[in-house]
């Protein structure tokens, strides 16, 4: 695909996208992620970590070849899950990207806000293991913190001497986008530089039993049939591991200190939350998603492509495709879900979206959706499936969603530093 020119030198104020690190099923490191999807190669594999036949859900989205040794330092190895070693190598890839040197940015001038649905499942089995067959005594001490949500902002700003603001946002799925939201939020209360994204890890058999408990999991017997999302077969969706870490700075900052590119500008954002069902009301999807438009200075005519939720199960397709046809309306507007091809990251996967999302402005691509041979009837979406669209492309809309109500929704935009 050949790149075409879409973006406008960033005004002062703006926050714009300068590093990405994607670490994902069908791809480590941001490039092979992205040549993954564009050809349409998933990640999605039975389990074969340990016998997942007890289990409804038989697939799952493992990153694979994965070498920790290379990416974390020893002494980090016995206090971190694998959560963090996944978001410690995926901030040194996007870190590196932006080009940030020792000293290029004050230390209290870099903060690092991160999102994570519920913490460290591996290494919480392994001690409770330990405490059930071996007693108190063999409980490790980083027990206390390596399980915790909220690790991987600490893990980052610790490696790379961010002494700014940190944070974390809890919010299922939809706090992927809520991080890089309060990440801009951070930037135009003045700090340059924000790290920022998702991570997650939850494939380990407690980590299963734990989602098991909503009953949306696939019960597919096929590879190619376990996640469906906007289909007529849609019967849950396949639990994944990985996500994105983003390098968001104010662009004036960005440009003084020389960053060698710009993916583009984080440009409107917005959050809301759904009624109780036994009201009867609405979902406050489609408000998330005039609100980031409205934020983002534009009209949904303004919009090229709509990254969607992609649920996977009936009832949360139909809300979404019937969200986005009440805006855009009946195909008004091209729609894609690559996650088909990793799996839902929970937190970790909105952030892969809006690398996808730059990546697509960039490319002037939109990724596909696989293995959704044909709509639900009901369903009128204009949906990339199976091959890449060539489409000029300057903005997108990213739609995100977490057990329990929470919807969130992004604008971003090309833009050039």
């Amino acid at each position: 695909m050949t790149a075409v020119s879409t973006a406008v030198g960033a005004p002062a104020g703006t926050t714009v996208v300068t590093g990405l690190g994607v670490l994902a099923p069908n791809g480590l490191g941001t490039e092979a992620y992205w040549s993954a999807t564009l050809s349409g190669r998933s990640g999605i594999a039975p389990i074969t970590e340990y016998d997942g036949s007890g289990y409804p859900c038989r697939f799952v989205g493992d990153v694979v070849d994965f070498d920790p040794t290379e990416h974390v330092p020893s002494r980090l190895m016995p206090q971190t899950d694998p959560l963090t070693r996944f978001a410690v190598a995926a901030s040194d890839w996007a870190v590196a990207d932006a080009g940030i040197a020792p000293g290029s940015v004050d230390d209290l001038g870099m903060g690092v806000v991160t999102a994570n649905a519920s913490g460290g499942f591996y290494f919480t089995q392994r001690e409770i293991q330990n405490l059930w067959t071996k007693g108190p005594a063999h409980v490790s001490a980083y027990q206390s913190f390596a399980w915790f949500y909220a690790v991987n902002t600490g893990q980052i700003s610790i490696r790379h001497g961010m002494r700014g603001p940190g944070d974390v946002l809890v919010a299922d799925q939809a706090a992927g986008l809520d991080a890089i939201g309060h990440a801009r939020r951070q930037i135009r209360r003045g700090t340059p530089l924000v790290v920022t994204g998702g991570m997650e890890a939850p494939l380990n058999p407690y980590a299963m039993v734990a989602q098991m408990s909503h009953g949306k999991l696939s019960r597919a017997r096929v590879a190619e049939r376990a996640y469906m999302p906007f289909s007529s077969d849609a019967d849950g969706f396949v639990p994944a591991e990985g996500g994105a870490i983003l390098v968001t700075e104010d662009a004036a900052s960005a440009r003084g200190r020389g960053a060698p590119r710009c993916y583009g500008e984080i440009a409107g954002y917005a959050a809301t939350f759904d009624p109780l069902p036994q009201t009867g009301r609405p979902s406050a999807l489609r408000r998330a998603a005039e609100l980031a438009i409205a934020d983002a200075g534009l009209t949904p005519e303004g919009i090229d492509v709509v990254f969607a939720d992609a649920a996977g199960t009936p009832e949360a397709d139909r809300v979404e495709a019937d969200t986005i046809t009440a805006l855009f309306g009946p195909e008004g507007v091209p729609v894609t879900a690559p996650k088909t091809m990793t799996g839902r990251m929970l937190a970790g996967g909105p952030p892969v979206d809006i690398a996808a999302a730059l990546l697509a402005i960039r490319d002037q691509v939109i990724p596909p959706t696989v293995n959704v041979p044909e709509l639900h009837p009901g369903c009128r979406l204009d949906l990339v499936r199976d091959r890449p669209r060539e489409a000029r492309l300057t903005t997108a809309l990213v739609l995100a969603r977490g057990h329990g109500g929470f919807n969130s929704a992004l604008v971003v935009r090309a833009a050039a530093l």
